[in-house]
């Protein structure tokens, strides 16, 4: 299985998705890992990405998930897939599930305030609601309940539980 924790900027991907690998002993990566340079410069720049700058960052992310089916390697992957057409390209098989962390506007914005030395600035915030298309087809749950709970409730829900015995193995490197 593929997890994918989708959300805005600030709605707890990275820490929710880390914490879920690491209970589970599955793979974990970051797909802001996958971002070009130029994509993450014109971000820090406070401009926002649109369709074609991530087009190439999908194919990256696609290309990771791919590689996960083919050899049964579970992963959980926390990827903003703030558009259908986006989780369209990241759902390369029946095995990619979404988890869809929703928040409010302002719950967000206090969270990017208090993050340092990250180039998703705060005022770009108004840029991902504006694009969001909430899914119909993912695990909802909100952002506010703590990580744990949050955590708790995917594995309830998804039937999830720790293999014994697994290692956390070594994620491929992500491209330059």
């Amino acid at each position: 299985m593929i997890l994918i924790i989708m959300g805005v900027a600030g709605a707890g991907k990275t820490t929710i998705g880390s914490l879920l690998a690491n209970r589970l002993g599955w793979t974990f990566y970051d797909a802001d890992d996958f971002h070009p340079a130029s994509n993450k410069d014109k971000m820090s720049r406070g401009i926002p990405l649109n369709d074609e700058d991530r087009a190439g960052w999908l194919v990256a992310l696609q290309e990771q998930i791919n590689e996960c089916v083919e050899v049964n390697q579970s992963a959980v992957l926390a990827c903003s897939a703030l558009k259908q057409k986006y989780r369209d390209t990241l759902r390369v098989s029946e095995q990619v599930q979404f988890v869809y962390l929703r928040g409010t506007y302002e719950q967000i914005e206090a969270r990017l305030r208090e993050r340092k030395d990250h180039y998703m600035k705060p005022n770009m915030l108004k840029s991902q609601f504006k694009i969001l298309e909430e899914p119909n087809d993912a695990l909802i749950t909100d952002m506010a309940r703590s990580p744990q709970e949050i955590v708790d409730t995917i594995c309830r829900v998804l039937s999830l539980s720790p293999v014994m015995g697994r290692t956390h193995e070594t994620p491929l490197s992500p491209p330059s």
